[in-house]
């Protein structure tokens, strides 16, 4: 009897295996088609700075099938152009439809590059996923409409602090901006001069946190308020051993740095440099750094939109096509300045970085 016994628990154990291994097999996931996104109702929509929690759009589409019961999520996506080259993720839901406000769609098309106070194309699809490692992308239809955003500054600004710069471990002291990149709103650059010494990032001047260092490595830590502070900037807490110039670029897409010396030979020494154009109410002189020579600034410039452009003493224009941030080149496109506001305006004369910080938005 034990031996017949034993021998029917063996036979349960293979079917029970047999059954799982079947089950398996059966689960299988393949890629939706397409979902297809409706047009909205509305082809212009001006959005009200007024009512900003008021609804705006509403968005619907079809449902996906990747072949199996699990989670799909669908992914709002707006760009300003078709190619969706920087596309801007506005909220992921597992339902067939959503509604943005007033403040959201205007943050969106903000992010992904539309100027305020003018009718624009917006371009928006839907991408589907499935599970929580969002597998299998595939992308809607892409619809269309037009869209007068009110303003809204998307982007954050970064001061150096720290005994290797100019205002030394000072967080309030006409701190200099790291240059935003005019395409890319998460790379940023500074070439310049570093005394031998340390230095860190903070993201609003007067304030500790949040702050930005490293621990080691190539990588970037931060405490944003409440934590410990990160080691410093180029190794953690290691000093620039040689004072001279160098390029510090931070891109907090893959929270990564890099320090790199930088030649400057060959480069012009302004005595000189004036901001001009339509947005000034007239010809403004920079100030020179007496710690860098290479780098100039005008804090709370008012200006009125319209654009402007950098002037050298030997009367050579530098300008660029990008509002807020960019590289100007010489003899370049004037920069656009599309809201009134006063403005803290640097100007790196090594690489043509500048950047316009409004006070008050």
């Amino acid at each position: 009897m034990k031996k017949i016994s034993i021998l029917i628990q063996m036979c349960c154990a293979i079917l029970v295996m047999s059954s799982c291994t079947d089950d398996n097999a059966d689960f299988k996931v393949s890629e939706t088609t397409p979902v297809v996104l409706s047009d909205v109702a509305i082809t212009n929509i001006e959005l009200d700075q007024a009512n900003p929690n008021n609804p705006a759009v509403t968005f619907n589409w079809s449902s996906a099938d990747y072949g199996q019961q699990a989670a799909v999520f669908y992914n709002v996506q707006v760009s300003k152009d078709a190619a969706f080259t920087n596309p801007v993720s506005v909220t992921n839901v597992n339902t067939n439809s959503t509604t943005l406000s007033m403040n959201q769609l205007n943050s969106a098309v903000g992010s992904a590059g539309l100027p305020p106070f003018q009718w624009n194309a917006a371009y928006v699809r839907v991408v589907t996923t499935i599970g929580t490692t969002a597998s299998l992308p595939v992308a809607s239809n892409t619809i269309t409409f037009n869209v007068y955003p009110y303003f809204n500054y998307p982007f954050k600004d970064y001061y150096l602090v720290g005994d290797a710069t100019q205002p030394g471990w000072n967080n309030n002291n006409n701190n200099p901006p790291l240059f935003r990149d005019g395409s890319n709103p998460n790379l940023y650059k500074y070439s310049g001069y570093f005394s031998a010494g340390q230095f860190k990032v903070l993201e609003v001047k007067g304030l500790w946190q949040p702050q930005w260092g490293t621990n080691g490595g190539t990588a970037i830590n931060v405490n944003p308020g409440g934590g410990s502070d990160p080691g410093t900037f180029p190794n953690n807490n290691s000093a620039i051993a040689a004072a001279g110039y160098y390029t510090f670029t931070i891109n907090y897409s893959d929270n990564s740095f890099s320090f790199v010396p930088l030649s400057t030979t060959g480069a012009t020494t302004f005595t000189s440099m004036t901001i001009q154009g339509t947005s000034a109410t007239a010809s403004t002189p920079m100030t020179q750094s007496t710690f860098d020579s290479h780098i100039w600034y005008v804090n709370a410039l008012p200006l009125t939109p319209g654009d402007l452009k950098f002037v050298t003493n030997t009367s050579s224009v530098w300008g660029g096509s990008t509002s807020f941030s960019g590289t100007a080149t010489l003899n370049g496109a004037n920069i656009p300045v599309i809201v009134q506001d006063e403005y803290d305006v640097w100007f790196n004369d090594l690489t043509g970085h500048y950047i316009l910080i409004p006070l008050n938005l």
